[in-house]
């Protein structure tokens, strides 16, 4: 049963990545007010590049108490030139004297586009993504600030080097699948992962919630990305979180109440620092 089909839970969520820039104004604010009538804080808006980051960072200077902005260069696109990277640096490190509150993110390595090519016959130099990453790490180890992943499968495993190499403090891989050994390093270093809606219905991802620990999970969306199950057709808000929760819930054989509170306090303390 959908989260609009059943009364405002007694617990409260927020959504730990959402592409907020990608939707309409209209939708943005129907969304926003559907969601905290259902309970919502608040959500984690991931970026794409520096316009991407601009247009967050203004609404979240618009709602500084329900948009907490994440701002980097997300892997599955061209790779930007050396003066679009450090452009986007500097913006970075000017939020970051203004004293305000933010991560550093989507960020991580090409996957989906790297196997796509490689299947297709192409090479794939990844090299300026590896470049890329160890760059937003070191800056988030720098500004001590929570970095947002995108690394799945064997690229998760790339992207832990770099992450101890640089002694990141705070990491989030969103939407993450990998291997066990990965999952076995993330969980020895403390690394957060996130849960979307098709954990209603992809086994690979209930397994992974049967697996992890609560107290290193939060909850995502990923919108405006589409979900299929009992999601076809829908388009993805924050409110679909509220299913996501009960979901893990079930997983993992606690009360919806006490499962909210976990996620919800693992995504308070990753991203409304500073």
């Amino acid at each position: 049963m959908k989260m609009n089909q059943q009364a405002k839970p007694n617990w409260s969520w927020m959504d730990a990545h959402i592409h907020w820039d990608r939707y309409e104004d209209e939708q943005r604010e129907r969304m926003a007010a559907e969601a905290r009538e259902a309970g919502c804080e608040g959500l984690v808006a991931v970026s794409m590049h520096l316009a991407s980051s601009q247009a967050n960072h203004a609404f979240a200077l618009r709602a500084p108490e329900f948009v907490i902005p994440a701002y980097g260069f997300h892997p599955e696109q061209p790779a930007p030139s050396d003066d679009e990277l450090m452009q986007l640096i500097a913006w970075i490190r000017e939020r970051h004297q203004a004293g305000e509150r933010f991560a550093i993110g989507e960020v991580g390595l090409p996957y989906y586009t790297r196997t796509e090519r490689e299947a297709a016959g192409h090479a794939f130099d990844e090299t300026p993504y590896l470049q890329m990453l160890e760059q937003f790490a070191a800056l988030a180890a720098e500004l001590d600030r929570t970095l947002v992943l995108h690394a799945v499968y064997e690229d998760a495993a790339k992207a832990c080097e770099l992450l101890d190499k640089h002694q990141v403090r705070r990491a989030h891989f969103h939407w993450f699948k990998g291997d066990a050994e990965t999952i076995d390093r993330m969980i020895r270093t403390g690394r957060y992962i996130s849960i979307t809606p098709d954990v209603l219905y992809e086994e690979e991802i209930r397994e992974l919630v049967r697996v992890y620990p609560l107290e290193l999970m939060m909850a995502e969306t990923d919108g405006p990305w589409p979900f299929e199950g009992p999601f076809q057709g829908m388009a993805t808000a924050p409110v679909m979180v509220a299913d996501v929760v009960r979901e893990i819930a079930l997983l993992k054989g606690v009360p919806v109440a006490e499962a909210a509170s976990v996620l919800l306090r693992n995504t308070r303390e990753l991203y409304t620092r500073r």
